[in-house]
This record gives structure tokens, sequence and C-alpha cells, in this order.
């Protein structure tokens, strides 16, 4: 069985396996304090050209989102996100278990825009009686979406401007980072991150590591001397932080992040020609990683006796839109098995 139904089955890629080997018998300080952490950090504020950016290393994406919320929001503030963003469908709840809210909005192809969220902050100011209401604190998205879709440069600056324009902070959620940024609809590089967001996170385990994120903070107005003891107040610090360190070192260095991401979005692409190819809808036109083919419960069917993939929303009685995702371990091969499949439906 082909696995294609998410972006973290294999382990890691192969740079960091050896790197980790290598020193694995290396005894360093705990806690992210060591040498490779220190030489990581360097490696991602040359990558963003930002001098004056703070880096920081945890564990996993809901520990990234979790603390990074918490610590910017006030006790009566809420996140502003798109209704199908991660932190409000995909964790458990995590943010409202910090106490906060998390204010969702309308999304139209898993994008929000810099409208909706002006409005959403006048409503607010505008209530008889705000106080009574959760404040908009904070406006988070992910890069890609969750259905693969991208924000353009100019989508940024609008609602980044809005941010600014009400004092809130803007936070993106990287978890998949390189795969946008490899896609050929992409209109940034990741040094513009710095001048359109306050903070975000370049996601690792989704992108060739074993596991962790690094978050970057961007402007030197939010307080992150003490960001470290609200990592380790949410479980997001790990002892042996020198793990992170390496890999994210091993990453940034060759430029390997930006080419296994390169990688993945071509097969992507491949899968996503062989479904059109056979005049098969999708569900968004996502330039990602993530592919979104409806197909009928007998192509469901055919496909499954081989591949795996995720069932991603009922469209009608007789369709259903599917998932295919691939990664930075994708094979060719493998690929070209699916795409042989796709052909024969």
């Amino acid at each position: 069985m082909i696995q294609f139904q998410c972006d973290y089955n294999e382990g890691a890629h192969p740079a960091i396996m050896q790197r980790l080997i290598e020193s694995n018998m290396e005894q360093t300080v705990g806690y992210g304090e060591d040498h490779y952490c220190a030489e990581a950090r360097q490696a991602i504020i040359d990558a963003i050209k930002c001098p004056e950016a703070s880096v920081h290393f945890l564990v996993g994406g809901t520990q990234a989102n979790t603390t990074v919320i918490a610590s910017l929001l006030r006790p009566y503030q809420g996140v502003i996100c798109a209704d199908t963003g991660h932190i409000n469908v995909h964790e458990t709840g995590a943010i409202e278990h910090t106490g906060h809210k998390v204010l969702a909005l309308p999304n139209r192809y898993g994008l929000i825009s810099a409208q909706q969220i002006e409005q959403t902050i006048l409503d607010h100011i505008n209530e008889d009686g705000p106080e009574h209401m959760v404040q908009p604190g904070m406006v988070y998205l992910s890069f890609p979406t969750e259905i693969g879709t991208i924000y353009t440069k100019q989508q940024l600056a609008d609602i980044y401007a809005t941010c600014q324009r009400h004092h809130i902070p803007l936070f993106i959620d990287g978890a998949r980072l390189g795969y946008g940024l490899a896609s050929p609809a992409c209109d940034i590089t990741i040094a513009d991150l710095p001048h359109l967001c306050d903070v975000f996170y370049i996601g690792g385990t989704k992108v060739g590591a074993l596991f962790g994120e690094a978050v970057v903070f961007t402007n030197s107005h939010y307080d992150v001397r003490n960001f470290r003891y609200h990592i380790k107040q949410q479980g997001g610090m790990l002892a042996k932080g020198r793990l992170l360190g390496l890999q994210f070192l091993t990453l940034f260095s060759n430029n390997l992040y930006f080419e296994i991401s390169q990688h993945a979005v071509a097969q992507a692409m491949r899968i996503r020609e062989a479904f059109a190819k056979r005049g098969i809808e999708f569900l968004v036109d996502s330039p990602t990683n993530q592919q979104f083919p409806i197909l009928t419960d007998k192509q469901i069917e055919v496909l499954s006796r081989q591949f795996l993939f995720s069932i991603w929303t009922r469209i009608d009685t007789h369709r259903t839109a599917v998932r295919f995702c691939t990664s930075w371990g994708t094979c060719v091969e493998a690929v070209d098995q699916l795409v042989a499949a796709i052909e024969n439906l």
C-alpha cells in the first residue's frame, strides 16, 4: 500500500539522520542553549535577512500555535482566524484550553481578507458595551492554508496593514511553509515574511525534520524576553534541545529546506495533472503539495486498493472530495504508479 494521506509519514531527511548519528555522543547543554541551536538561529536569521529577529525552537505545531497565541494575548482577548484554520478545527480546543477564544471567520478557498478582519474589529469597537465581548487581539493565518491555497503578497500586506492600524499582531502558521514558498503560484520569498507579519514559524515536522518548528519573532515591539517561560509552561521546550537545533541547521544548509519542498510540490503537480487529464474536478485550486480531487465512490474504491489517501468531504450522493498529499520524501516511483492508476480509472 502506497501512502498519500499526509506529509509526515516519513521519518527525516537522510542528511538529518546522518548529522544526528554523527553527533549522538557529543555532550551539549540542554534546553536549546547549545551551539547547534545558536548556529541554526543564525542560519534562519540569515535566510530571512532580519538581524533583529528572535528565533525559538519548539517540539511541534500545536505547541508552537498555543505558545505564541497565549503569550501575545491578554486574558480577555481572542484570536481571529478562518473557520477552516488549524487552530479552530484540528487542535482539540488547545487555544481555548489556554483561556482564549478562537474568533472564526467564513473562509473563501481557505483564505480570509483584510476587509473581514477590519469589519470584525470595528464590530467589536462599536458594540454597545464592548467589554462584555471577547476582544479581537491578534490574527492567525496559515501559509499554505489547510486546503493548500496561499495568500498573495498583496493580500498579506493588506492584512498586515490592518493589524498594524489596530495595533494587534499578525501570526503566520508555517507548518507547511516550505511547500507554500515552493509553489509556482507563490509571489513571496522567506525574506519577505519579516515585512508581512510580526511572528511566524517555519515547519520542520512536515518538511524534512523528525519533529520540531522554529518560531520567529520579527517585530521587536512584542516582548520576547520572557517567551522561553511560555515555551516551558506550554510543554514546548525540549530538554535535549540540540536535536531541534541540529535539524534546522541541516535544513538551512545548502538550500536543503527549499529543494525538498520543491520536490514535494513538483510531485503534487504531477498528480494534479493526471486527475485533470481524466476530466476530474477539484474541490479547490491548490498550487501546493495537497490536492483535492472529487471522485466517485467507484473511483475511490478502485484507488483505495493500492493507495492510502484522506477522505475530505462529501460533495453529493455519489461523489466525495479526497486529499492526496505529497511530502519531501515522496518517491517519484510511487507517483508514477498513482498516475498510471489514475489514467486507468
